[in-house]
């Protein structure tokens, strides 16, 4: 039996992600603001610390696996809180774990977005999240922007930094990926659905494989990712999208 920390497994792609892990009879150990193993607001120091020490005191001998899936979408009205939790819980606890996972070789994986490559993103904001590692700069910078930047730029910021992060990692033994989904049947998606400004625009993005992910499909790409299947992928992203990044980019590569 396996030992992973989550983050955000209550319900949406996590819960996937934790219920497939637990029925091949991993054990797993969620971190979320409510009906969760660890119940805090990862998007305060405070709530971050409060994990983070939790983890450390409970499994000293080390986890096996990694996965933050704490997240907001666009439409979220404290666009400070989104840059918060999809970008810097990520970071934070990402780095605080490394220990732990080093104990038993472990594997982590991100959840990013298929928006993350989309144009015109800010580039302050992202060095902000990535080249300076300031929070309160973020959060100062987002606030003369929008939701779009925040939630795209997040997920942006996360691929650059697991992209930096990785081979440094591989040379230690640690392997660090992330997953892009597109869109899919969560809670996160019934609230942009709902909003009057996003909702039109997630109703008209068009998916070629033409319908909406479930969150089961996700979790496929994330526990490959974690297996020894997929044990010389470093640094990559996948994703798992029904072919919206190749239909937006094709000659993105």
């Amino acid at each position: 039996m396996k030992t992973y920390v989550m983050t955000g497994a209550t319900t949406g792609i996590g819960a996937a992600v934790r219920e497939a892990l637990q029925a091949r009879g991993d054990r797993v150990v969620n971190i979320d603001i409510r009906d969760a193993d660890i119940e805090v607001d990862l998007a305060t120091e405070a709530g971050r610390r409060t994990a983070i020490d939790a983890v450390k005191t409970a499994h000293a001998d080390g986890i096996d696996g990694w996965i933050p899936c704490a997240g907001l979408g666009p439409q979220f009205e404290n666009i400070q809180t989104i840059v918060s939790l999809n970008f810097f819980h990520v970071r934070k606890l990402t780095e605080a774990f490394k220990e732990l996972l080093a104990k038993k070789s472990g594997t982590s994986v991100l959840i990013a977005s298929n928006s993350a490559p989309m144009p015109g993103l800010d580039e302050a904001l992202l060095d902000a999240m990535v080249g300076e590692n300031d929070e309160e700069k973020a959060n100062a910078r987002i606030l003369e922007l929008n939701g779009f930047q925040a939630y795209a730029g997040s997920k942006a910021a996360l691929c650059r930094w697991m992209r930096q992060l990785a081979p440094e990692w591989a040379r230690e033994g640690l392997r660090v990926n992330a997953v892009a989904p597109g869109t899919t049947q969560t809670p996160l998606l019934d609230a942009g659905l709902e909003d009057e400004v996003y909702g039109p625009a997630i109703r008209a993005f068009e998916v070629p494989i033409g319908h909406f992910a479930k969150p089961e499909q996700i979790a496929k790409g994330v526990l490959f990712l974690l297996g020894d299947d997929a044990d010389f992928c470093v640094g990559s992203v996948l994703f798992v999208d029904g072919g919206s990044d190749a239909m937006i980019r094709p000659n993105g590569f």
